[in-house]
């Protein structure tokens, strides 16, 4: 399926000059990200709209995680600089992630998040 978003989109969102990506690496990243939306969201009636904007904060997510550090807090000497924000693990783990969490209404994404469980009986 053709990818929803592209590169130039991408760029846009992503809060950092230290991005050296190639427009083709970032296009491998839509194009994981456009599979997970594809698969989640066909048929959720959502619109086509919505599901290029969940593709393109769903890649930055992926880029930042993958590619990027978050700091947590800078310093050096006795400056120090702290980021406003509360991360948890996976798509909470960015902005971005969480972005896509509040963009899917049909709670797909947020469902990732949950923990399985699962029980095994055993005969005796």
């Amino acid at each position: 399926m053709a990818t929803r978003t592209n590169p130039t989109d991408v760029k846009q969102i992503i809060e950092s000059e230290s991005l050296t990506l190639t427009d083709s690496e970032i296009q491998a990243y839509i194009s994981d990200a456009n599979v997970l939306v594809t698969d989640l969201l066909t048929n959720s009636g959502l619109s086509s709209a919505l599901m290029k904007s969940i593709e393109k904060w769903l890649t930055a997510h992926m880029i930042v995680s993958t590619r990027m550090r978050m700091a947590a807090k800078e310093g050096a000497g006795g400056a120090s600089i702290t980021y406003t924000g509360v991360y948890g693990e996976g798509l909470k783990s960015t902005p971005y992630g969480q972005h896509v969490i509040a963009l899917d209404t049909t709670g797909a994404f947020a469902s990732l998040m949950l923990k399985r469980a699962s029980i095994t009986a055993v005969e005796t």
